[in-house]
């Protein structure tokens, strides 16, 4: 009975978490999009994650309006291996993108050459910055900016100052 009732938890937890997505279109986009080629990992849990390798799949433009403290802007467009090959193998790594789907294909990419702990990060950055936690500039310092993509991507950013 303990071992089903285990399993079940095992089973279900993961899911739950990402039921913190307020705006239920949103999260109805993002289960659309996704291919499900990368596990995900919400930003609660990502918060509790320790030594953790932060990617950013979006382009440079995007990054240096703000990101994720101590992530590394790996690119989508030219993102090359060379730029994770000081990562160990069994290192967590999280990848993020605008709201999921540049860093699902980045992850997926570090998954087929043998990284074993990378999971993308479910609503990416609009998550991260909707559930109000802060996003940095190069040099250090919070800003409320957040780089939309573009502007039908904004209505997905429900805090902060939109840029695009």
């Amino acid at each position: 009975m303990f071992k089903k009732l285990w399993t079940l938890i095992v089973l279900i937890s993961p899911f739950a978490s990402f039921a913190q997505i307020k705006d239920p279109e949103f999260k109805d986009m993002l289960d659309n999009l996704y291919d499900h080629s990368a596990p995900l990992i919400s930003v609660d849990s990502l918060k509790h994650l320790k030594n953790v390798y932060l990617l950013d799949a979006r382009e440079k433009e995007e990054f240096e309006v703000s990101h994720i403290k101590n992530a590394r802007n790996v690119g989508y467009i030219w993102f090359d291996m060379r730029k994770v090959y000081d990562i160990p193998k069994d290192a967590n790594i999280v990848v993020y993108c605008s709201v999921g789907y540049r860093s699902e294909k980045i992850a997926s990419k570090l998954i087929k050459d043998g990284y074993k702990n990378v999971h993308n990060l479910y609503g990416s950055i609009f998550e991260w910055v909707n559930e109000g936690n802060p996003v940095y500039k190069s040099n250090g310092v919070q800003t409320s900016e957040i780089h939309t993509y573009n502007k039908k991507w904004s209505k997905w950013v429900t805090q902060g100052t939109k840029v695009y």
